[in-house]
């Protein structure tokens, strides 16, 4: 379990945050990790507003060109060039004094990330995990510790990624919106003040989120992306996605089943004791889009306009979301005696199409060590870091 930090790391680590808050943001070093979709347009983001960005990816061939051109084409709501200093597969390299390390690979990768990491971590660093997704700090945590880490740097993850972005090719992305508001929550809850001061220099859009399990049960992309995929799948296999994945494929009739899904999400939150954002109030809060109901609360959304569907369905809609979404909040319902059978259901036609056991792959209760745990110890775990 994790331990309380001593009173004299507490006070060692008060200082580094008061160090960071005062630095000229200019002189911040991030890293991404990930130079996909997501990461391609944060890391292009960033170098456009001044920061001094490394980019970090598992495989050569993605990179190659931003290794030689050392820049990103950014267009859509942010435009311009943002330069990356250094893109690389090497990550010892890439860590290499950096103040703040962002995560921005599927979840299904936070645990390879863990452990390509570990070795080269130091204990100030901050690590977000854009986004978490469901559990991810947790998983995190026990991945650098199984990989005998003893001083951790200060893990967070947010509940949503901060853009609707697509790469248009090489060392070219486009970013659809940013997001108004999205939560970011620490492991333990009380360096979200100190975090927030630090990467507020550059994101401005991350607020508080109270604590971890907050921001894994408001992950929106849980009720959205499985359900929107498996509902459409004859659609993407047939037009290989050319529609538009939310204004068309959220019909009347399967917002119902989005808003089924979303039902029971927050019935798993709120038998911890947690009083999560409904889907369609998230939607208001991010975009401000407003309507009488889910379905039109999307519709009114102008980020989902133009965003085409996957072309497939071996897409991290399904490989990632169901695994690391929806079978923790079933997981965790089960332990908590709330009945999820919509949630379950859309697990098995998941399971069923891939042709995975995404249980198995998935992050159960077990895996992320709550198992057998009560309300209060695992309130005081996400709050002070202790049991």
């Amino acid at each position: 379990m994790i331990k309380k930090l001593s009173k004299e790391l507490d006070n060692k680590r008060k200082e580094y945050i008061k160090f960071m808050i005062k630095k000229n943001p200019k002189d911040l070093k991030f890293c991404v990790l990930g130079a996909g979709h997501g990461g391609s347009a944060m890391a292009g983001h960033l170098g456009i507003m001044g920061f001094r960005v490394n980019l970090y990816n598992r495989g050569r061939k993605k990179i190659l060109p931003l290794i030689h051109r050392k820049a990103i084409k950014i267009e859509g709501q942010v435009q311009g060039i943002g330069k990356i200093e250094f893109a690389s597969t090497n990550i010892k390299e890439c860590l290499d004094g950096v103040d703040i390390l962002m995560v921005v690979v599927p979840a299904n990768g936070h645990r390879y990330m863990a452990k390509v990491c570990a070795p080269h971590l130091k204990e100030n660093q901050i690590v977000i995990l854009n986004p978490g997704r469901t559990g991810g700090a947790l998983e995190f945590f026990h991945t650098l510790k199984e990989e005998g880490v003893t001083q951790f740097p200060f893990i967070a993850e947010t509940q949503t990624f901060i853009y609707a972005s697509r790469s248009l090719g090489p060392a070219h992305s486009k970013i659809f919106s940013i997001k108004n508001s999205v939560p970011l929550a620490t492991l333990p809850a009380y360096w979200i003040p100190g975090v927030l001061k630090v990467i507020n220099k550059a994101f401005p859009q991350f607020v508080p989120g109270d604590n971890i399990f907050k921001t894994s049960f408001n992950n929106i992309g849980a009720i959205f992306h499985p359900a929107l995929t498996i509902l459409n799948s004859a659609w993407i296999e047939e037009t290989h996605g050319d529609f538009e994945y939310y204004i068309q494929g959220a019909s009347h009739s399967v917002s119902k089943v989005l808003e089924k899904l979303d039902k029971e999400r927050l019935e798993v939150a709120a038998a911890l004791g947690i009083k999560a954002m409904s889907a369609r109030n998230w939607l208001y809060a991010a975009y401000n889009a407003t309507g009488r109901d889910l379905h039109e609360a999307i519709l009114d959304n102008p980020g989902y306009s133009g965003i085409k569907a996957p072309d497939r369905l071996n897409h991290r809609y399904i490989d990632e979301d169901v695994p690391m979404s929806l079978v923790p909040i079933a997981s965790m319902g089960d332990m908590l005696k709330v009945k999820v059978p919509t949630i379950k259901s859309i697990i098995h036609l998941a399971c069923v199409l891939r042709e995975k056991d995404f249980w198995k792959e998935g992050r159960t209760v077990d895996k992320l060590g709550l198992r057998g745990m009560s309300i209060k110890e695992i309130r005081l775990l996400a709050e002070t870091g202790e049991i």
